[in-house]
Parts: C-alpha cells; sequence; structure tokens
C-alpha cells in the first residue's frame, strides 16, 4: 500500500469544493461515557495530531460534476474509531442527504468501534445500519471505497452494506483486525483483492483511476427512468432457422455474437457489479451499469455458460438495486440451463433461480429481456421478463435441451433432433406460442 492519506487528502483525491456539514454538539462527562481514565487525553492527541475534531469528516463536494455527500474516515484518529460523536456525525450527514436527494461515499478507514466507549461504541452501529437503511428506501445510491484498512463494524456496515463497493489496491479488508485474527490466519483473505474474490466487493481501483471511477458510477447511479430499456438489435443471423435442430445448431455455433458483443454494441460506457455477497461469483454472469442514449440502463447477461448459484444471486442483487433506483433493467439470455453439479446443489441452486425468478416478477421498474443463444430450461427463464421478451434469429427457447427430451421420453439419441421440431423451439414457434414477442411490439 502507498502511504495513507488523511481524511481531508482523500477528499481532495476524488472531489472538488468540498463543504464541510455542520457537527452536532455532544456533551460528555470527564473521559467520555465510561469515565475511561485518560480518554479526554487521548482525544486531544489526536486533535492535535489530525487536525480533526473527530474520526469521520462529512461534506458534500462534486465527483466529475455530480454532488454527493461524502464520508471520510481520518484512521490518524484514534484508528478511525467509531464513537458516539462518530454516529451523531454519520447520522447528520445521512440525513443531509436525504433531505437534499444526494448520494453517499463512505471513504473507509477504520479499525472498528472505540474500545474507550464501550458497548456504546458498539451500539452506534445499529444508528448507521438505521441511516443507511433510510436512505435505501429514499432510492439514493451508496458506493462506498475501502481503504487501508477497512476492518470492524465500519466493513460490515459503511462498507460491505453499500450499494456498490470499490476498493484500493492491497488494502486491508475484514470484519476481523490484524490483531484480533487467528494466529494462523492467512493475510492473504483479509485483502481488497480477497473481497472482490469472494464476492463481497465489486473492484478494486487503482487510486489515480478512483476519482474518474467513482464520477461514473455516480453519474450512471443517479439517473432514473420509467422507459422500458430499447431491445438490442440481433447481431448474427438474420434469416429464421428452418427446423427446430437448425435453430439449435445456431445458438450452439461458436461463431454466433455472445454477449460481450452485444453490450459493447448497445452501450456508450458501462461500469459492472461483482459478486453475490454471499461467497460466491459467477464469471458466466455479467452484470452492472451503462450507458444508452444518454441514460442509464441496469444489465444482466448470460455468456452462453452454465449459469452458477452466485450468477444467479448476483443479477438478483442487481435487478433489485435497479428496481430501488428507478432504473430500467436488460437481460440477455444465454445458456445451456443451470449449473447441474453436486457442488452447484451445495451452493443453493434452486433458492438462487427461485430468488431470480421472484425478483424479475416483483420488480416495479421495467424489464426488457433478448434472448441472443440457448435458452436451456428454467435456468434461463429465470433472467426472462414475463411479457416482454424478444428472441433474435439464432436462438432458441426449449423446457429442457433435445437430447435431454429425448433421453427422459426413453427415445434412442438419434431422435433428439425430431425431438426438436416437436418441442417447438424456434424463434418463430416461441412468438407464435406467446413466449416471446416479435420484434417492434
Amino acid at each position: 500500500m502507498p502511504e495513507r492519506r488523511s481524511a481531508r487528502e482523500v477528499i481532495a483525491l476524488v472531489a472538488d469544493d468540498f463543504a464541510e456539514i455542520p457537527s452536532p454538539a455532544r456533551r460528555s462527562g470527564p473521559d467520555g461515557p465510561l469515565a475511561w481514565q485518560g480518554y479526554d487525553a487521548s482525544l486531544a492527541r489526536a486533535a492535535e495530531r489530525t487536525g480533526e475534531a473527530e474520526s469521520v469528516v462529512c461534506g458534500t463536494a462534486h465527483v466529475e460534476g455530480v454532488r454527493a455527500v461524502l464520508i471520510a474516515f481520518e484512521f490518524g484518529f484514534l484508528g478511525g474509531s467509531l464513537g458516539e460523536r462518530t454516529g451523531d456525525r454519520l447520522e447528520a450527514a445521512y440525513t443531509y442527504a436525504r433531505e437534499h436527494r444526494l448520494p453517499v461515499v463512505p471513504l473507509v478507514a477504520t479499525g472498528g468501534s472505540r474500545m474507550q466507549e464501550g458497548m456504546l461504541a458498539l451500539t452506534q452501529l445499529q444508528r448507521v445500519a438505521r441511516q443507511s437503511a433510510l436512505t435505501r428506501e429514499a432510492g439514493l445510491p451508496q458506493i462506498a471505497v475501502l481503504r487501508d484498512p477497512t476492518t470492524g463494524g465500519g466493513w460490515a456496515t459503511l462498507g460491505a452494506g453499500a450499494d456498490v463497493v470499490l476498493a484500493l489496491p492491497g488494502a486491508q479488508v475484514g470484519f476481523a483486525g490484524s490483531r484480533v485474527r487467528p494466529p494462523d490466519a492467512d493475510p492473504a483473505a483479509y485483502t481488497a483483492e480477497a473481497q472482490v474474490a469472494a464476492g463481497a466487493a465489486d473492484a478494486v481501483v487503482a487510486e489515480e483511476e478512483l476519482r474518474d471511477t467513482l464520477g461514473r458510477w455516480l453519474r450512471l447511479l443517479t439517473s432514473t427512468s420509467s422507459e422500458p430499456a430499447p431491445v438490442p438489435a440481433p447481431l448474427g443471423a438474420t434469416e429464421l432457422p428452418g427446423t427446430g435442430w437448425d435453430a439449435v445448431r445456431r445458438a450452439r455455433s461458436p461463431e454466433r455474437p455472445r454477449a460481450r458483443a452485444y453490450l459493447d454494441a448497445y452501450f456508450t460506457d458501462r461500469v459492472a457489479v461483482s459478486g453475490d455477497r454471499c461467497g460466491g461469483t459467477d464469471p458466466g454472469m455479467l452484470c452492472g451499469f451503462g450507458e444508452r442514449g444518454g441514460r442509464t440502463v441496469a444489465y444482466a447477461a448470460q455468456i452462453g455458460t452454465a449459469t452458477r448459484p452466485a450468477g444467479y444471486r448476483t443479477a438478483s442483487r442487481l435487478i433489485r438495486l435497479a428496481d430501488r433506483l428507478g432504473i430500467p433493467v436488460l437481460t440477455l439470455v444465454d445458456t445451456p440451463g443451470a449449473a447441474n453439479d453436486a457442488e452447484a446443489e451445495r451452493q443453493g441452486a434452486g433458492a438462487a433461480i427461485a430468488d431470480l425468478f421472484v425478483t424479475v416478477a416483483a420488480v416495479r421498474t421495467p424489464v426488457t429481456t433478448l434472448l441472443i443463444g440457448e435458452g436451456g430450461s428454467g435456468g434461463a427463464l429465470a433472467l426472462a421478463a414475463p411479457g416482454n421478451t424478444y428472441a433474435t434469429p439464432d436462438s432458441y427457447f426449449s423446457v429442457i435441451a433435445p437430447e435431454s427430451a429425448a433421453a427422459i421420453l426413453k427415445r434412442p439419441p438419434q431422435e433428439a433432433e425430431a425431438t426438436a421440431d416437436q418441442l417447438r423451439i424456434r424463434p418463430q414457434d416461441l412468438v407464435e406460442l406467446g413466449v416471446v414477442r416479435e420484434p417492434g411490439t
């Protein structure tokens, strides 16, 4: 890690025209609420060393043109720890954000709760959680930046509880701080990179790229719309398949355009979310937010592989966030089906798929779906918008793969092609069945 920046330095790194939010006054007895001997002297030394009156600096600023509330931790002030006065400042910052309809950006660097205030310090986490929940209900985004270190309750509330979690390279990140971990714990598990790999954070961002990245996120997440996402134009075949098996062969062709090609053609800019926040990631599910025609569209796209439980959970997370922020969603369906190995079952495949079905069914924001390749069973249908799904000429949708259907019906393998016709899985068949919509309707 480079030299640790102060709260004011990190604010200057990412923002312009910072204006502090007034801090609430709080009276306390000598040496704090627990009368901890020497606590007042520790506070005085921390203030003299850092020039700050508390461990957080809260205010408003513009990040690449987007006004936001910034909460910057000063690690030099008692390790960026949370006490009652810290809680007062955090509550005031979140309240200001809601009153002025501003996104919140915690720039976190903390060792956790303040020992000299005991349980009163720990209960500040409940205050922070309440403020975060109210801000979510207000439809305002929260984007956390994890600095070094981000541990304890600060990670478990302001950090991990944010909608989007960015982290600086090499930052120490974990619920357990370095002094309270098991002696044989692998230090590599407590890093920003490890948290991204485990699905608990979205991306590691270099300091020199932080302002631009944060600005892109803020611009995209504060652009709301009630209009459905436009249907992407097909990039592959233009002629409809003659038979069901032709549709299968086209969808499985390695030359057919995949999700990344569609996303590149559809968006002028996009940023990705990663991870299910339950310990998993799936590179076969691409999720994020992009700019299309001057407005923001969220996307969840399968890339043609069997989708893992973490992929379904990440898509659910993405769609719920878009719904809360008032952003339309585009989903691209392309999978032979859900992963069906033993590990997928242990990771809760059924529950993950069920949650995605419910998420898509329950959202108020419009969801548009384009089937761009294979549509294999419920593992594909879970990502499809009921009544607003379209299909490209090089795609198919089936209750199950024709080969598997033939096996279930106790037919020989050579009858898979005929079974494909009987299943009526071609795009034109799906239109006739009312499963997908005609282009332009």
